[in-house]
C-alpha cells in the first residue's frame, strides 16, 4: 500500500471526479481524507497501485504531488492511550509524523520523515503488543 498526496481544486465536484475516476479504473481507496485550504484542498489516500492511480488521475487533470511509503500499524483498541504511546515511541526515535489517518480496517496509517526508522519502531511495537 502507498499513500498518494493529491492537490484538488477546492470546489464542488473535485472529490467526485477523483472518486469516479479511480472507481471506473478499478482502484479502491483503502483509507484517507481531504483537508481544505482556501483555493485548494490536499488529499491523502491509501491505494494498492499508486502508479496506476497517478496515471488515471493525471489523465483527468488531477495532480498527484507525491507517492509515500506508509507504516500501517494496528493499535489495541482495548488499551486506552495506544496512539499516544506509539507516537511517543516514534518521537523518541527521532521520527517526525508527516501525515496520519486511519484505513478502513481501523489501522493507523503514518507517513514519516524517516520510513526505515519508523518501520523499525513499528516492527518492535508489533512484537511487544501482539
Amino acid at each position: 500500500m502507498k499513500d498518494i498526496e493529491i492537490i484538488l481544486d477546492n470546489k464542488p465536484g473535485a472529490l467526485a471526479l477523483l472518486g469516479e475516476t479511480l472507481g471506473s479504473n478499478q482502484i479502491s481507496l483503502e483509507g484517507g481524507g481531504v483537508f481544505g485550504n482556501e483555493q485548494y484542498a490536499i488529499a491523502h489516500f491509501l491505494v494498492e497501485d499508486a502508479g496506476k492511480a497517478r496515471e488515471v488521475l493525471s489523465a483527468v487533470g488531477i495532480q498527484v504531488v507525491k507517492v509515500h511509503d506508509v507504516i500501517i500499524q494496528k493499535l489495541r483498541q482495548d488499551v486506552p492511550g495506544q496512539l499516544g504511546m506509539f507516537c511517543r515511541r516514534l518521537a523518541d526515535a527521532g521520527v517526525n509524523i508527516l501525515i496520519q489517518y486511519s484505513d478502513h480496517s481501523n489501522q493507523l496509517i503514518i507517513v514519516a520523515d524517516n520510513y526505515l526508522k519508523a518501520k523499525q519502531v513499528s516492527d518492535a511495537w508489533m512484537k511487544e503488543w501482539w
